[in-house]
C-alpha cells in the first residue's frame, strides 16, 4: 500500500507540475485588457487557499468535529510556539521561490524552464547529504553529472548554431529568467530538504505543518505584494487582472504544495525531483504545438534526452538499497 501510494503521489506530482507550469507561462504571456494580475498576489492567493485546504483536511481527519480541530490547532500551533517559527525559514524561501517562478516564466518558454529547474535535484541531492546524512551511491552522482550536462546543453545560445533565433525574447529577458531559476533551484533545494528533516524529526501531521507554513507564507506575500506592488495595489487593487486562467493557477500552485507534501511523506525528496522531471516531455510537447513559443533545436533535445536519462540511473540505484530499512 505504501509503495503504491508512493507512486500514485509522484504520478499526480509529474502531471500537477506539468500544468502549472504550461498555464502559468501562459497567463504571463497572454495579451489581453486592462492590468496583467500581479505575481505576488497570486502567491498569497494559493497559499491563502492551500490553508484553507489544509483546515478542511484536519477538519475530515477529526470526524469534522468543531472542538477537535479547536484542540489540534491550539495544542500544535499556539502552544508550540518554537516548533511553529521553525517553519519560518522554508516558509520564507517558498515564498521567495514562487515569486521567482512567475518572473522565470514570464521570461523563458515552457520547455526550457522546466529542463533547466531540474537543477534543483543537484542541490536537493547536496543538502539531502549535508543535512541529513543521506548517502548516495555511485550511479547516483553519475545521474546528476549527465543532469548537469543535459542542462547545461539546454541552455546552449540557439544563436551559435547558426540561423537568427525564432524566440521572441530578448537575450536580456532570458537572462533574467535563467537567474530567476538559478536562485529558485538553490533555495528549493535547502527548503525542501530542511522541511522534509522537520516532517520526519516529528510525528505531527504533514497538513498542520502545512497549515503553519502557510501562515508564515501568507505574512512573507502580503509583505512582498505591498513592498514591490504596493502602488499598483492602490491604483487598481490586489486582484487586478484576475480571471478564470488566474485562479487556475492559483490553485494548481497551491495543490502542487499540498502534494509534494505528500510525495515527502511517502517517498524522499530526490525522488521527488527526479519524478518532476519526466514532465519535461509533456511540456515540451505542449509548448511547441499549443502554446507556440518554442522552436526546440538537436541541442536541446540532447540535453532533454540526458535529463530524462539521469532519471531513469537515478531510480535503478535507488531500488537497491530499500530492500533493508533498519536504519531509516
Amino acid at each position: 500500500m505504501s509503495s503504491r501510494l508512493k507512486y500514485v503521489s509522484l504520478g499526480v506530482l509529474v502531471l500537477q507540475t506539468t500544468s502549472l507550469v504550461l498555464t502559468m507561462r501562459y497567463s504571463r504571456t497572454l495579451l489581453g485588457e486592462g492590468p496583467r494580475y500581479l505575481a505576488s498576489s497570486a502567491v498569497v492567493s494559493a497559499e491563502l487557499l492551500k490553508i484553507l485546504t489544509c483546515l478542511l483536511l484536519v477538519f475530515y481527519d477529526h470526524s469534522f468535529s468543531v472542538r477537535a480541530l479547536n484542540r489540534v490547532l491550539n495544542e500544535e500551533i499556539l502552544n508550540k510556539p518554537m516548533e511553529t517559527l521553525k517553519l519560518a525559514i522554508p516558509s520564507g524561501i517558498y515564498t521567495l521561490q514562487n515569486n521567482l517562478l512567475y518572473v522565470a516564466l514570464s521570461n523563458l518558454d515552457a520547455a526550457t524552464y522546466q529542463v533547466t529547474y531540474q537543477l534543483k535535484i543537484l542541490t536537493t541531492a547536496l543538502f539531502s547529504v549535508s543535512m541529513l546524512g543521506k548517502r548516495l551511491g555511485l550511479y547516483q552522482w553519475l545521474s546528476l553529472l549527465i543532469l548537469m550536462t543535459g542542462i547545461a546543453l539546454v541552455q546552449w545560445p540557439t544563436e551559435s548554431l547558426g540561423g537568427p533565433s525564432s524566440t521572441p525574447l530578448s537575450a536580456g529577458s532570458q537572462l533574467v529568467g535563467v537567474i530567476a531559476v538559478l536562485i529558485a533551484c538553490f533555495s528549493s533545494g535547502f527548503a525542501g530538504v530542511y522541511f522534509e528533516k522537520i516532517l520526519k524529526e516529528t510525528k505531527q501531521s504533514v497538513w498542520v505543518r502545512n497549515i503553519q507554513l502557510g501562515l508564515f507564507g501568507l505574512v512573507f506575500g502580503l509583505i512582498g505584494v505591498f513592498v514591490y506592488d504596493g502602488e499598483r495595489v492602490r491604483e487598481s487593487g490586489v486582484f487586478q487582472g484576475y480571471n478564470s486562467l488566474t485562479w487556475t493557477v492559483v490553485a494548481l500552485q497551491a495543490l502542487g504544495g499540498l502534494v509534494i507534501a505528500a510525495v515527502i511523506k511517502y517517498a524522499d525528496n530526490i525522488l521527488k525531483g527526479f519524478a518532476t522531471s519526466l514532465s519535461i516531455i509533456l511540456s515540451t510537447l505542449i509548448s511547441y504545438f499549443w502554446l507556440k513559443d518554442f522552436d526546440p533545436t538537436s541541442v536541446f533535445f540532447l540535453g532533454a534526452m540526458l535529463v530524462i536519462a539521469a532519471t531513469f540511473l537515478y531510480g535503478y540505484e535507488g531500488k537497491r538499497p530499500a530492500i533493508s530499512h533498519s536504519k531509516v
